[in-house]
C-alpha cells in the first residue's frame, strides 16, 4: 500500500462488512433489510417517487426496483399513490408503518454507534462525521447520482 487512497479502499473494504444492530455488533432479525432501509431513506427524504425516479437515484434496473419496492409494499412499508403533480405513473409513498420501522433501524443504529464510539471526543465524532458527508458527496457527484440530504 503505497498511495493513501489504498489505506483508504482497504478501510472502506473493511467498513462495508459491517452492519450494527441495537446491541452494538452485527445487525440481525431487524425489520428492515439493507436494500429495505435506503429504499424508504430516499423516499423520506424526497417524497414520493415512481419506479423511474427510483431507478435513477440508484442507479438500478426497473425490474430491480419493483422486486424491492413489491416486498416494501407486502411489508406495509410504502403504498402506492397517484402522482401529487397529476403524472401518469403512480409513486410510493411512506407509510406511518414505514416511517416507524426506519425510526426504530436509524435509532437502533445510532445507539450502536454511540457505543461502539463512546470514547471519541465530540470533536474527533463532528470532524469524521464531516469527512464522511465529504467523501459521500464526492462518491456521489462523481457518479451523477446525489442524494438529498433534507438539510
Amino acid at each position: 500500500m503505497d498511495r493513501p487512497t489504498d489505506a483508504i479502499e482497504y478501510e472502506q473494504m473493511l467498513l462495508s462488512r459491517h452492519t450494527l444492530n441495537r446491541r452494538g455488533g452485527r445487525r440481525r432479525g431487524g425489520e428492515l433489510d439493507h436494500s429495505a432501509y435506503l429504499l424508504l431513506s430516499r423516499i423520506r427524504v424526497q417524497g414520493p417517487m415512481s419506479i423511474g425516479e427510483l431507478a435513477d437515484a440508484f442507479g438500478l434496473d426497473a425490474s430491480t426496483l419493483n422486486r424491492q419496492t413489491a416486498a416494501a409494499l407486502r411489508a406495509g412499508h410504502v403504498e402506492r399513490i397517484p402522482d401529487p403533480d397529476g403524472g401518469m405513473a403512480r409513486k410510493f409513498r411512506l407509510t406511518d408503518r414505514g416511517a416507524h420501522a426506519l425510526d426504530e433501524e436509524r435509532e437502533g443504529t445510532v445507539r450502536s454507534l454511540d457505543h461502539v464510539m463512546a470514547d471519541w471526543s465530540d470533536e474527533d465524532l463532528t470532524a469524521f462525521a464531516a469527512y464522511l458527508r465529504r467523501f459521500n458527496a464526492d462518491i456521489e457527484r462523481f457518479g451523477g447520482r446525489p442524494w438529498p440530504r433534507g438539510d
